[in-house]
């Protein structure tokens, strides 16, 4: 091994220690069972080769983002620390993410970096997206058994094509959890016509989770999380809550950070929890407690915003301008507890 990639590991292993010793969670007892989820924006995981299938031509080494390997294996190992730093001494049970262009990279991370030690299984599935970017998780086998999972494709109008919603069935600790993971339009296109498009994608979103609480109406145990591309107050958020069998917990936000994203200065939370009442007042088996959701916001994740006072999550790139950081949002967390 090299002096230099010898010194690297060791210099990221006490980047880790010295984050976890600084910001362990005092009031979790040892004896105490926490199931962490996590959701994450990856930013743009592309791996190095051409998909003739999907627009990803600006992330290859001859493309605009000048993509090359060396930067793949910096993502692959980035992702990794901030996964194993999220856990908090134990890799969280089950990581969501979006913006993964296919199995090959979720491949990569769960079987060529440390976290092949904790036994990660995959779902995945190619979305409709035109630049191939997917929603997807990984799981713990040891924590997590999953009884079914499905992919449900917004209907859009026109030749736009957008994520999917990746729907799973997951049994923990012989408990039933339904996961909701989701990706919605940006403002690209204005805000109307982003307006116009999540207002769908959630209306999809919201049948889902109609249809899993009709089974036995406000005791199933539901998360919804993703990347919304707006506030918790947007109306295509707040319509989750308005079955009152919902409640958006990023409104709870106990970090000390006040949003995922930030834009020209302002940061927004538009990477969110919602949770079902069902897991709320849970009196047996998996609940969520008075605040289950946090923003991850180590040091290692943020940088000096160069424009405006105050901090910015540590990109991959900055516009077209590589800077080697970790994502542009930062991840968000929900503990669940068992009893």
């Amino acid at each position: 091994m090299h002096i230099r990639t010898y010194v690297l590991r060791i210099s990221g292993i006490l980047v880790l220690m010295s984050y976890f010793i600084c910001n362990s969670d005092a009031s979790v007892k040892s004896d105490s069972v926490r199931i962490r989820i996590m959701f994450y924006n990856t930013e743009n995981l592309f791996d190095v080769s051409d998909d003739p299938l999907t627009d990803d031509n600006d992330f290859l080494p001859s493309g605009l983002m000048r993509w090359n390997i060396g930067r793949y294996k910096k993502k692959i190992s980035s992702l990794y620390k901030t996964i194993i730093a999220a856990g908090e001494w134990d890799s969280p049970a089950i990581v969501a993410m979006c913006e993964v262009e296919n199995r090959k990279v979720l491949e990569d991370l769960v079987e060529g970096t440390n976290l092949s030690g904790y036994g990660y299984g995959i779902i995945h599935e190619d979305s409709p997206d035109a630049r191939g970017i997917d929603v997807c998780l990984i799981f713990r086998k040891d924590i997590v058994r999953i009884a079914g999972y499905r992919y449900f494709k917004p209907e859009t109008d026109g030749e736009f094509r957008s994520r999917s919603i990746l729907y799973t069935k997951c049994i923990i600790m012989n408990d039933t959890l339904h996961l909701l993971v989701n990706h919605w339009p940006s403002r690209r296109g204005g805000v109307l016509a982003g307006d116009e498009l999540r207002d769908k994608i959630s209306a999809k979103a919201a049948s889902v989770a109609d249809s899993i609480n009709a089974l036995s109406p406000g005791q199933q145990k539901i998360i919804i999380t993703g990347d919304f591309n707006c506030s918790p107050e947007d109306l295509a958020v707040k319509s989750f809550t308005d079955d009152k069998f919902l409640i958006n917990v990023t409104r709870r936000n106990r970090s000390g950070i006040p949003g995922t994203y930030r834009y020209q200065g302002t940061w927004e939370i538009i990477d969110q929890f919602i949770v079902s009442y069902g897991l709320i007042n849970s009196s047996h088996g998996l609940f969520a407690g008075d605040n289950p959701f946090r923003i991850f916001d180590a040091d290692f994740l943020l940088a000096r915003d160069p424009k405006y006072p105050g901090p910015v999550p540590f990109s991959t790139y900055r516009g077209y301008r590589y800077q080697g950081g970790f994502s542009d949002h930062l991840p968000v967390l929900l503990d669940l507890g068992f009893r």
